[in-house]
């Protein structure tokens, strides 16, 4: 049971509504992750903000994608990989693939080096070290396209972090993630 309950549409403050309405209208849904953080309008525009200005982003909606599956296997967030999992096969990334991401693995050379740049992101808590620059640059990323990957390892961290506190619901088909080993 969520230890943060999700606002019912018709009981959400005016602007909460209005952010629930545009999720549903260009998502033909409304998540339980977003109708949760909707019981605070400014979480949800803020989390809402941040997907809308990465879609701007020169790295493709699949390796972002991809990226939320990395910091989701990472951090053990089922609703994450769950969520991602759906989304990346909406956006044509074979299921297979979408498994290996969630352990930061990938066929392509290229995503996987991004995946794992990710990954230790997550790991070392953004310390990483001047070898995994070197490692990522030699990938072919650009300082943009990396500075791309560090923000949607925050924006995923963020949504993580958020179905933890809250234990979010799963309303997607449930992908399992390795359970959380505490410290």
């Amino acid at each position: 049971m969520p230890r943060i309950q999700p606002i019912e549409l018709e009981k959400a403050q005016p602007k909460a509504k209005a952010l629930l309405e545009g999720v549903n209208k260009s998502l033909g849904i409304t998540p339980n992750i977003m109708r949760t953080m909707a019981q605070s309008p400014a979480t949800l525009e803020a989390y809402l903000g941040f997907g809308k200005a990465l879609s701007g982003a020169s790295i493709s909606p699949q390796l972002r994608e991809q990226i939320a599956l990395t910091v989701a296997g990472e951090n053990s967030c089922g609703y994450c990989a769950s969520a991602h999992t759906a989304i990346g096969t909406k956006l044509g990334v074979d299921t297979e693939e979408l498994t290996a991401n969630l352990k930061g693995l990938s066929a392509d050379p290229k995503t996987e080096a991004a995946l794992e740049f990710a990954r230790q992101i997550v790991i070392e808590r953004g310390w990483v070290s001047d070898d995994d620059l070197k490692r990522i640059r030699n990938a072919g990323y650009s300082e943009g396209e990396i500075t791309e990957i560090v923000a949607t390892v925050a924006q995923n961290i963020f949504s993580n972090y958020f179905n933890h506190i809250a234990d979010t619901e799963v309303d997607f088909p449930r992908v399992e993630v390795p359970e959380h080993q505490a410290v």
